[in-house]
């Protein structure tokens, strides 16, 4: 369909070099977009570039550590210095160094989370809202997490930073929602990623999450990929600082 076609779109995906970044990438450059690759590691980013250019789609690798301004700032002039434009930004590259309760949480486990999770997004954000506003088009979207609408005592901190993002799509689409911006959020449940194993490979963990689950499964990057390309695309026009639910039942079973 055409509402979700992004020819002539220019996309910049963080932490896309695996799991659901990698996803969206890939279902950004199949509607057409010309796609950045983003992760720490080029030679993951080049695979990824490779594997979407040999399905006939366009894609480039810039490297950049999320929690270093001016990686992230070189992330945007190789996009613009490449293809012209930024049309389509999605923040996916998260940090979540502790696992544990708040009580004993390290101050600087704590602010790497929280600089990660929410600054670099509000950074990348203003490098390319400008841009957009004077085209009078854009989509931001932010990979939050369940985590956020749901409390935790091991996972408090990330949780806290998964919360904000939401807030910080909304407080984004108010202030660029005149220049036809459009900001929000994509918030999966578990997930099969190499972020989320310790919790997908644990028979312990996943056996009593899947029974409570209404669809009984557990989610594959390509649910959340093609979310990000409706909000992404035409598809999207009419929705801005929402955040999207994407947990097979989980945060409605009770």
């Amino acid at each position: 369909m055409q509402a979700f076609r992004l020819d002539g779109k220019v996309a910049i995906v963080t932490g896309s070099s695996r799991g659901i970044g990698r996803s969206i990438a890939e279902h950004l450059a199949g509607a057409g977009a010309k796609v950045v690759v983003s992760s720490r590691k080029v030679a993951a980013c080049d695979e990824v570039v490779s594997s979407i250019r040999a399905a006939g789609g366009n894609a480039m690798s810039v490297a950049a550590n999320i929690s270093d301004r001016a990686q992230l700032e070189n992330l945007v002039a190789e996009t613009r210095k490449a293809w012209g434009r930024v049309d389509v930004l999605v923040c996916n590259a998260a940090s979540n160094p502790y696992y544990g309760p708040m009580a004993k949480l390290p101050d600087e486990a704590f602010n790497k989370i929280l600089q990660n999770n929410i600054v670099s997004n509000l950074w990348l954000a203003n490098m390319v809202m400008p841009e957009m506003a004077e085209r009078r088009d854009g989509s931001i979207i932010i990979v939050s997490s369940i985590g956020g609408i749901k409390g935790s005592s091991v996972l408090g901190a990330y949780c806290i930073s998964k919360a904000a993002d939401m807030q910080l799509a909304r407080n984004l689409a108010v202030e660029w929602g005149p220049h036809n911006i459009r900001v929000n959020c994509i918030a999966p449940g578990l997930v099969k990623t190499d972020f989320a194993r310790a919790l997908w490979d644990n028979p312990e963990y996943l056996d009593p999450v899947l029974k409570t689950t209404p669809l009984r499964r557990i989610g594959e990057p390509d649910d959340i990929g093609a979310i990000a390309l409706m909000l992404a695309s035409r598809a999207g026009a009419f929705i801005t600082g929402q955040t999207i639910v994407a947990d097979g039942g989980v945060t409605i079973a009770g």
